[in-house]
């Protein structure tokens, strides 16, 4: 079995989208999945799987929730181990002086495009600082990411893929909790 972490996008933000997280956990243990730990109303989900192919298992998900609830939603499935890969590479954690409450991280499904990322910077504001290593755009928002305009809309569109954002504080608690 394979420890997976499914990170949906968009629920329960602003009122849209909206599941619980008991009726998300039944949704996973309806697909087959097993030891399944949901982590605040945002769309986290831990659980093991013996199917191997991530995005088979991202399918699925969109599916059923789709069917049962009648969202369309985009989800990204990692790994364990891509998780603590993610956890350990962020390249702000050296400087030690860092505010992880301003960290973020956006997550980017494979194959994205990577010429795209010049048409990011005019986005880049308010001392804001980007960094991407492998799959994920580590950001720093010193000003918060409410006040940004470099959202995850526009890192979607510019990198023409699927992406989704977690503050540093919930990194952490996935990493911790998928090591139970």
């Amino acid at each position: 079995m394979t420890t997976y972490i499914a990170l949906l996008r968009g629920i329960n933000v602003s009122g849209h989208y909206k599941i619980k997280m008991a009726e998300l956990k039944q949704l996973f243990i309806n697909l087959g999945f097993n030891n399944i730990i949901t982590y605040i109303q945002s769309g986290n989900v831990i659980f093991e799987s013996s199917e191997k192919n991530n995005s088979k298992i991202e399918e699925q998900i969109v599916e059923q929730v789709k069917n049962e609830f009648g969202h369309t939603i985009k989800v990204l499935v990692i790994t364990k181990d891509n998780l603590r890969n993610i956890f350990t590479s962020n390249p702000f954690l050296k400087d030690e002086t860092i505010d992880t409450k301003a960290l973020y991280v956006i997550l980017l499904k494979e194959n994205y495009f990577v010429e795209g990322i010049k048409l990011i910077e005019p986005y880049i504001t308010n001392k804001e600082e980007l960094k991407i290593v492998g799959n994920c755009a580590y950001i720093q928002y010193p000003a918060g990411a409410g006040n940004s305009k470099l959202t995850i809309n526009i890192i979607e569109k510019k990198l023409q893929t699927v992406a989704t954002s977690r503050n540093w504080r919930t990194i952490t608690k996935l990493v911790e909790l998928s090591n139970k």
